[in-house]
């Protein structure tokens, strides 16, 4: 099993950036594809980010493409997510997963997640 944990999340005004991290324990964090979601309340989880085991890989929604960064540091087990130029849209809880298999950008494939981590960015 792999626990999860998000943290650095907050408040942000539109045009800044933030970075969130994503500490794994557990089973080896190296062996898992990660990824990024996010959910509004009351909406579905959408899909923000994905990387593959060894960091070769990375996938994005349309949305934040060119304005976030994903990656992984597999000697702290430790995901990021480096958020630029945000927007008010980009205002949500975010979560990390661990893929059941490889890289995905479907939900149903991630098999473990964290409690999230709150991002607010003000207009």
């Amino acid at each position: 099993q792999v626990q999860l944990v998000e943290s650095g999340g907050g408040l942000v005004q539109a045009g800044g950036s933030l970075r969130l991290s994503c500490a794994a324990s557990g089973r080896t964090f190296s062996s898992y594809a990660m990824g990024w979601f996010r959910q509004v309340l009351g909406k579905e989880r959408d899909f923000v980010a994905a990387i593959s085991w060894s960091g070769s890989t990375t996938y994005y929604a349309d949305s934040v493409k060119g304005r976030f960064t994903i990656s992984r540091d597999n000697a702290k087990n430790t995901l990021y997510l480096q958020m630029n130029s945000l927007k008010p849209e980009d205002t949500a809880d975010y979560y990390c997963g661990a893929a059941k298999y490889s890289i995905s950008r479907a939900g149903s494939q991630y098999e473990y997640w964290g409690q999230g981590t709150q991002v607010t960015v003000s207009s």
